[in-house]
């Protein structure tokens, strides 16, 4: 494995800074490119902007207009599909698979439409990336609901992880290391130096990056989710630990550097969070965002080691559907911990959706002048 080095880096009411990115935006369906509606002058003109993250586990779509040096968001998705399901153990999606995410795109589309959104970034990661028959998903995507996905890249997964919680990055911290969890492949990525100011590009920052090619739905399945023993446990966190043992030489001096911290946005990041919250029902204001002491995950990660299935099912923070993935997530927190050893951890409930959101407005100029267009 090479890790990738960029040494000349030079709910209604939810608000997200904007941050310079570099990926492209798109319109989202063919009929809408070749044939734009006749504006209607007793409405006001669309503002909406929509990005989807099609994973290996869940489909996201986060629908958002420009607001004050921000975005505001006016709706929102989310649907665990698994659309990577058996991928730790093959190389195809499987037709139960395939119709789950339709399933769950065809809402998507339902919402773009009503919602007149008029750019939009639809995103597929490491289950496309890796299946043989992902570009003929993509095709049936498009044709049976006219919607364009594209498969990105490792990198442009990663600096759009990047781009969407970077505002959660310590402003004091000279060092940072991000990492997004995800169900198929988790992206991580050095951030040296001081951010010079608020709306800088994070980007711009990134030492060096990579793409590990585990995540939990594939870890869970080579080793199993449901009973996990504590050998179990550490046998997933040696197997994350070796796959990220190239970027950690690279970015060995990451945790010398002043108040030097980690920030994670994921699912198992935000659900530790929730549980050491105690909170009864995930609520996403609290919980993104929030920091954790390093003593704090261990107690939470030893709590759910020591539960069984219907436990960690039970909890409002994990439920059923995720259940035998947490603690596949928890071994690559836990990879990732002794790599970076840091007494702070920074959770953002917040990543890939909101760093395309970001990128689309801000090429279209709609922060100009220090505020909307």
């Amino acid at each position: 494995m090479n890790v990738k080095a960029d040494v000349t880096a030079a709910d209604d009411d939810r608000v997200a800074e904007p941050l310079h990115g570099s990926a492209n935006g798109s319109s989202w369906g063919a009929d809408r490119r070749e044939s734009p509606p006749r504006p209607d002058v007793r409405r006001r003109p669309s503002r909406g902007y929509a990005a989807l993250d099609l994973g290996t586990n869940n489909c996201r779509l986060l629908i958002a207009e420009p607001a004050h040096f921000g975005f505001r968001v006016v709706d929102a998705f989310s649907r665990i599909v698994r659309l990577g399901e058996g991928l730790g153990l093959g190389n195809r999606l499987s037709d139960d698979a395939i119709g789950r995410t339709i399933d769950a795109l065809r809402v998507c589309r339902e919402k773009m439409i009503s919602k007149d959104v008029r750019r939009a970034r639809l995103v597929a990661t490491e289950a496309c990336r890796l299946a043989e028959n992902g570009p003929a998903f993509i095709d049936r995507v498009r044709n049976e609901l006219d919607l364009e996905l594209e498969i990105v890249d490792r990198k442009t997964e990663a600096y759009l992880a990047v781009t969407g919680c970077a505002s959660l990055v310590d402003p004091k911290a000279h060092s940072v290391i991000v990492f997004d969890i995800g169900g198929g492949s988790t992206e991580i990525a050095w951030l040296d130096g001081q951010a010079p100011h608020a709306f800088a590009d994070p980007c711009k920052r990134i030492r060096a990056w990579d793409s590990l090619p585990v995540g939990v739905v594939t870890l869970a399945e080579r080793h199993g989710g449901i009973d996990v023993t504590p050998e179990t446990f550490e046998g997933m966190v040696e197997e994350v630990s070796e796959l990220l043992l190239d970027f950690a030489l690279v970015a060995a001096q990451a945790g010398r550097a002043h108040n030097f911290h980690l920030l994670g946005t994921s699912g198992t990041v935000t659900t530790v969070g929730g549980i050491h919250l105690g909170l009864a029902r995930y609520d996403r204001r609290r919980v993104d965002g929030m920091w954790m002491r390093n003593g704090e995950i261990s107690t939470v990660m030893q709590r759910l080691l020591h539960s069984d299935f219907s436990q960690r099912a039970e909890n409002p923070c994990i439920g059923k559907d995720r259940a035998d993935l947490v603690l596949a997530g928890c071994a690559i927190l836990e990879a990732i911990r002794r790599a970076f050893p840091s007494e702070r951890l920074r959770i953002a409930d917040r990543g890939l959706r909101e760093g395309i959101l970001m990128n689309m407005m801000r090429e279209d100029s709609v922060w100009r002048g220090g505020g909307q267009r």
